[in-house]
């Protein structure tokens, strides 16, 4: 895509992520730094901070961080550990871990004593999805607001914390409309392109990124250069990927990422709220129920495989025949053991769906996806 305005403001703050957060604190705005697509950024928002999630760095060795993380733990958190230590986030404010995967839940003290940082939280999220587990993650919530008030040295008042929803739900609606220019074949911009535009979009407050996505989604439609090429339809199943490195070099291979299922892309934005009524209760289903995460467990539904199959990764299926997909890539670290003990499930599913599946293991590293170049352009030869 020719790199007018919005795109070399994209490629800009993808590059240098945190940017826009730095100018904003030195405007006297506080920064909240955050790791996982767990934590309630609402209530951050709501609180007058600016909410920053946490990224790796592909191209910069672990050296630091490996001196206080085992290096059994996943690679994608201590790259971020190993930045931080680093002073990548030195200009933040505040942390906030939630109660995600074991290697940020067992890190959190870690971060603690070795960042030093001014305020720290940490959301505790039930891993069972029941209507106790949500009057407790409800309860949770309401101790993380009134944390964030003593810090902010003023109340949450119920507008902002309803304008910080409805912000955040015309973000979604937003992500979901740059997802949709990715139906059409071939697609008018490419897969790695959407992951710049959401990781820059991830640096900035909600309100500039929606004016990104705004300004995108203006810019897609009049792209007039279209390939004419059809190429193979492919979706990214993962957890956490804040770089496009895989995704260049398979759409690089001769095909289309034309959707994802992944931290930072889909399972971010493609939930919606709902009724905000009550709204902590409303974030509270959000987090808990509305988002299909590995380390959340859900009852078991029905009495055969496939039955309980399409409970739980349903709408991955419904990704797939919404974009076309024909082949999917199932990228996971080494040492992710949520998303490791679903593995065979997962392609399991997939094989019942007749979708040729390729299982990836990596590093963190931009240099492992070097080694995995030999699979994928099989993987491509094969679907054609």
């Amino acid at each position: 895509m020719p790199r007018n305005n919005v795109f070399s403001k994209v490629e800009r703050y993808y590059r240098d992520y945190g940017a826009r957060a730095k100018e904003l604190k030195a405007q006297g705005i506080k920064v909240i730094a955050y790791l996982c697509s767990l934590t309630p950024i609402e209530i951050i928002t709501a609180a007058g901070f600016l909410p920053l999630r946490i990224r790796g760095d592909t191209r910069e060795p672990i050296t630091i961080g490996d001196t206080k993380l085992e290096t059994i733990a996943c690679p994608f958190l201590r790259s971020c550990f190993d930045v931080s230590l680093k002073g990548r986030y030195d200009f933040c404010d505040g942390l906030i871990i939630p109660h995600a995967c074991d290697s940020i839940t067992r890190t959190y003290s870690v971060w603690r004593y070795s960042i030093g940082i001014t305020y720290s939280h940490f959301v505790n999220l039930p891993h069972k999805v029941s209507e106790t587990s949500l009057k407790f993650f409800k309860a949770e919530l309401t101790t993380f607001k009134n944390s964030l008030e003593r810090f902010a040295d003023k109340k949450i008042s119920d507008e902002a914390l309803a304008e910080a929803i409805d912000l955040n739900v015309e973000n979604r609606k937003k992500v979901k409309a740059l997802y949709q220019s990715r139906k059409s074949n071939p697609p008018p911009i490419s897969g790695a392109e959407i992951g710049k535009i959401l990781t820059a979009g991830m640096g900035l407050p909600v309100s500039e990124s929606n004016e990104l996505f705004d300004e995108c989604l203006r810019q897609i439609k009049l792209k007039k250069e279209i390939p004419l090429k059809k190429r193979p339809r492919i979706m990214i199943l993962g957890s956490c990927l804040d770089n496009v490195d895989l995704i260049t070099f398979v759409e690089d291979a001769g095909a289309d990422v034309v959707v994802d299922s992944l931290c930072m892309g889909t399972r971010d934005y493609w939930r919606d709220i709902g009724s905000v009524d009550d709204p902590m209760r409303a974030i509270a289903l959000l987090y808990l129920n509305k988002m299909n995460c590995p380390r959340t467990y859900r009852e078991k539904v029905g009495k055969k495989f496939r039955e309980d199959a399409e409970a739980r990764f349903g709408d991955i299926g419904l990704l797939i025949n919404e974009f076309k997909v024909e082949g999917v890539i199932l990228y996971v670290y080494r040492n992710c053991d949520p998303f490791g003990f679903e593995v065979p499930a997962r392609k399991e599913y997939l094989s019942s769906l007749h979708i040729p599946v390729l299982y990836l293991e990596g590093e963190y590293s931009s240099g492992a996806i070097g080694h995995l170049k030999t699979r994928i352009k099989a993987f491509l030869e094969l679907i054609g």
